[in-house]
Parts: structure tokens; C-alpha cells; sequence
């Protein structure tokens, strides 16, 4: 099978599962708590069995890893190819009534992440792409390539976590960095923005897990960006407890050395 057949595989199921959780949203729904206390709804089951049914039918010979899956203590070894699936990213957006949720399915392949699909079914917007290939965004508009972005002379604006900011080290980070403007959303909308060109820097510093970074890493690095661990190091998948270290999300740039303080604007 071909990385265009997988990515379009994977497209197709994100949509699916996207209207699935609309459909949700719109009949109303219970929210539960995992053990770690995160939030759980009906649409995240939902989404998860209907992406998780589609992979293993279609491509039964790469094992497919699932968050609610995870969660429920079933829980597949992830082989030289597999798959990571965040059916839901940003319950908590979705259970606030907010638009910022989404639909991952990444592949994984010796470590790396090669294609990915990242689905906003409230917003009416799919990025995806497959590394060295290239990325497009989708809305009812059309589809359209997508490229990260230079630093723009006034400033980077840089995307934070909306319930995991880690302030401290944040505003350490940022603090030789020519911030114009921070802002912060939730989901892994945040990758997105980087990838389109809209958003210069997501900094993350705290626990993520490898199915909330794997399909927005894909696209972002397809799109010409980069997502590497706060030593420089590229994020890389199959780790011991699918748990990733804090990392930077980057456009088509680099850190400029230590230098002239600014201070970001909040908006």
C-alpha cells in the first residue's frame, strides 16, 4: 500500500468520525472521568470505534493504537509501522461547547511520524500531509497546499496550551525570543496553525501522550516545519508508555541566539 492510499484511508475515517461527534454534540451527551481524571464523552468512544474498525479492516498487518483503548487497558504493541489515534483531541473544548477539538490518525514508521490527518469537524477543516511529500488544508472552500512560514519582521506569534500553559518555564523560553503575540487554544489545532503559516511557535512544556503529537507532527513537518524535544532532538513514537517529553513545535525558522528581551502580548 502507498502513503497516498493510507493518508487518503486515513482521511476518509477522520471525516467519518468527525461527523459522528457532531452528531453527538447536537443530541447532548454525559461526561465521564478517566482514571487520570481527563474527561471522557459518549463521541469519543464513538469516533474511536468507528477509526479503529475502518484501520484494522483496511490494513490489518499494521497494528493501530488507540487512546480510549489505552485508557480501557487494552493496549497493542506498536510494531516497525503502526498507527496512533487521538479520536477526540480536546474533550475538554468540546465538552465546553467550544469549536477547538480534533480528529487524529497518524503512522508511525521505524520511530518516525510519516502521514497524518488532523480533522476539525466544527471548524469545517482537515490539514494533512505525508513527510517530504507535502501538506493541504481542506474546508468547504477547497483544498489547498499549506507551507509553514519565515519569521515575519514584526514579531513570531506563538500558540500556547489553553489548560497546560507551565507558565514559568514558558515565559522563561519565550524570554530571548522576539514575541509579538501569544495566544492560547487547545487540540492539536495549535501544530495546524504552525503548519498553515499562521502561528510561528507552539512551545509545550508537560505530559502529552504520542496519539495528541503524531498526526499533527506529520503534517507540520510535511509542511515544512519542525517538532523536536527541548534538547533539539526530533519527537519520536514507540516509546515506553506512549508518553513524549516536552517539545517545540517550529515554522521555517530557527531560534535567533539569546539576546534583546521582549515581552509577548496575551490575547
Amino acid at each position: 500500500m502507498t502513503d497516498p492510499f493510507l493518508l487518503a484511508l486515513a482521511d476518509d475515517l477522520a471525516q467519518r468520525a468527525g461527523a459522528a461527534i457532531l452528531a453527538v454534540r447536537a443530541r447532548g451527551f454525559e461526561t465521564l472521568a478517566k482514571a487520570d481524571a481527563s474527561p471522557v464523552t459518549e463521541a469519543d468512544h464513538t469516533a474511536e470505534a468507528i477509526i479503529v474498525a475502518g484501520l484494522r479492516a483496511a490494513t490489518p498487518e499494521i497494528p493501530v493504537i488507540a487512546e480510549e483503548e489505552v485508557a480501557a487497558g487494552r493496549i497493542t504493541a506498536p510494531g516497525p509501522v503502526f498507527w496512533l489515534v487521538d479520536p477526540l483531541d480536546g474533550t475538554r473544548e468540546f465538552t465546553a461547547g467550544k469549536d477547538e477539538f480534533t480528529v487524529n490518525i497518524g503512522l508511525i514508521r521505524d520511530g518516525h511520524p510519516v502521514l497524518g490527518v488532523v480533522g476539525a469537524p466544527a471548524m469545517g477543516e482537515t490539514f494533512a500531509g505525508i513527510v517530504g511529500q507535502g501538506a493541504w488544508k481542506r474546508t468547504t472552500a477547497g483544498q489547498a497546499p499549506i507551507h509553514t512560514r519565515p519569521p515575519p519582521p514584526g514579531g513570531l506569534t506563538v500558540m500556547a496550551s489553553r489548560y497546560h500553559a507551565a507558565g514559568a518555564e514558558l515565559n522563561e523560553f519565550l524570554a530571548g525570543q522576539p514575541v509579538a503575540e501569544l495566544t492560547n487554544i487547545g487540540s492539536s489545532l495549535k501544530f495546524c496553525r504552525v503548519a498553515e503559516g499562521r502561528v510561528d511557535l507552539y512551545p509545550r512544556f508537560g505530559r502529552t501522550m504520542e496519539w495528541d503529537t503524531a498526526a499533527a507532527q506529520a503534517v507540520v513537518e510535511a509542511a515544512g516545519g519542525t517538532v523536536c524535544r527541548t534538547d533539539g532532538i526530533p519527537l519520536r513514537y514507540g516509546k515506553s508508555g506512549f508518553e513524549n517529553p516536552s517539545f517545540i513545535c517550529r515554522g521555517a525558522y530557527k531560534s535567533p541566539p539569546t539576546g534583546s528581551r521582549s515581552t509577548p502580548t496575551d490575547t
